[in-house]
C-alpha cells in the first residue's frame, strides 16, 4: 500500500493506491512499476509514503525500492504494509503460501503446515470428487464455483463450460442461487482470472489444465493450436520481450485463480488419457499423461491431502 500527497492544490489531495503483487494478467496492465515510472517523470514534486515491504518478485520483478531511489519526495514507512488477508479469513498467510508454491522458492511445506488446519487445500484427479467435495462444504448461502484459466483448452472431455470475457452469463454465475444452472453453484460453468480477479467465493475448485506444466523444477508455459494438424499445446520460449511478458501473465493467472476462496478450496488435475488405439498411438494426444502429472506431483509434495 502507498499513498500520494498533492500540493498542487491551496488546499491539498489524497490518493490511497492498495497495490495487489502479480496481479497484472492481461496485456496494457503494468502494475506498480507504471505508478513508481509516473511519479518519477510526471509527479516528480508529489509527496509519496509507501511501505518498505515490496521486495518480492511480482511487485515490479522486486525493484520497488532501486525505482524509487532517486526519488527524493519518497518516504517509508512500515505501517503501510498490509500483511493480513481478509479475503481468506481462515489463513492469513494464504497468500504467502501461493506465492511460494508459484515461485518454487522451498518455503511452501512450512507455510502449509501453518495454515492447513485452518483452512481447507485438497487435491483430487477426479473432477466428480472435486464437485462432491464442495457441495458437502458449503453451507447455506455460502458461494462455491469452478475456476480455470484462459489460456486452458482441453476442459471440453471434462463436461465443463467456460465463461468467456465477454459472457453476460457472468453476473448469474456470481449472483444467481443454486436453483439456477447459471449460477457457480452449479458447478457447470467454470469462470476465468478475467471474470473473478476482485472477488470471492467461499470455496473454490481450480481446474488445471496444461497451459502450465511444473517441468524438471521450473514452470513451462503453452499455448494451445486447434488449427494446427494434429491439434496440440506449443510451448512459449522467452525469446522476446512480448513472449516474457505472456509467461508473466500466465503465471499470475495462476496466482488469481489461487486466491480467490475464503474459506477452502479444491485443486483437480484431471487424469491424463490413458487409451491407446489398435495401432498403439494415443487416442487423444492432447492429454498426455506427462502433460499433468508432473505438476500434480509438485502441487502435493507440501503435505497437501488427495481425496
Amino acid at each position: 500500500m502507498f499513498y500520494l500527497y498533492s500540493n498542487t492544490r491551496e488546499d491539498w489531495a489524497t490518493i490511497v493506491c492498495l497495490v495487489g503483487g502479480g496481479q497484472e494478467i492481461n496485456t496494457g496492465e503494468a502494475g506498480i512499476a507504471e505508478w513508481i515510472k509516473s511519479l518519477n517523470e510526471i509527479f516528480r514534486h508529489w509527496k509519496v509514503y509507501i511501505s518498505p515491504m515490496l521486495t518480492e518478485a511480482e511487485y515490479a520483478e522486486g525493484r520497488v525500492n532501486e525505482l524509487l531511489e532517486k526519488n527524493t519526495n519518497a518516504t517509508y514507512a512500515e505501517e503501510l504494509h498490509l500483511g493480513v488477508s481478509l479475503r481468506s479469513y481462515r489463513a492469513e498467510k494464504l497468500s504467502a503460501f501461493v506465492h511460494s508454491l508459484l515461485e518454487i522458492d522451498g518455503n511452501a511445506s512450512s507455510i502449509y503446515r501453518e495454515i492447513g488446519d485452518k483452512y481447507p487445500i485438497v487435491m483430487t484427479r477426479d473432477l466428480e470428487k472435486a464437485r462432491r467435495w464442495l457441495q458437502e462444504k458449503v453451507r447455506s448461502t455460502e458461494r462455491t464455483g469452478v475456476l480455470i484459466s484462459k489460456e486452458s483448452a482441453r476442459y471440453k472431455p471434462l463436461g465443463i463450460h467456460v465463461l468467456q470475457s465477454s459472457d453476460k452469463d457472468a453476473v448469474h454465475w456470481f449472483l444467481d442461487d443454486k436453483t439456477d444452472i447459471r449460477s457457480s453453484n452449479y458447478l457447470e460453468d467454470a469462470a476465468t482470472e478475467i471474470q473473478v480477479q476482485g472477488l470471492e467465493l467461499d470455496y473454490t475448485c481450480i481446474l488445471w489444465d496444461a497451459d502450465m506444466r511444473y517441468i524438471d523444477g521450473k514452470w513451462h508455459f503453452y499455448k494451445f493450436s486447434a488449427q494446427s494438424k494434429p491439434s496440440n499445446w506449443n510451448e512459449i520460449l522467452a525469446t522476446t520481450e512480448n513472449k516474457q511478458e505472456q509467461m508473466k501473465y500466465m503465471l499470475n493467472a495462476y496466482r488469481v485463480l489461487l486466491t480467490r476462496a475464503r474459506a477452502g478450496m479444491i485443486i483437480c488435475i484431471p487424469e491424463r488419457n490413458s487409451h491407446k488405439n489398435a495401432n498403439g498411438f494415443w487416442e487423444d494426444s492432447t492429454r498426455l499423461p506427462e502433460y499433468y502429472d508432473g505438476s500434480y506431483e509438485y502441487l502435493r509434495s507440501p503435505g497437501i491431502k488427495e481425496i
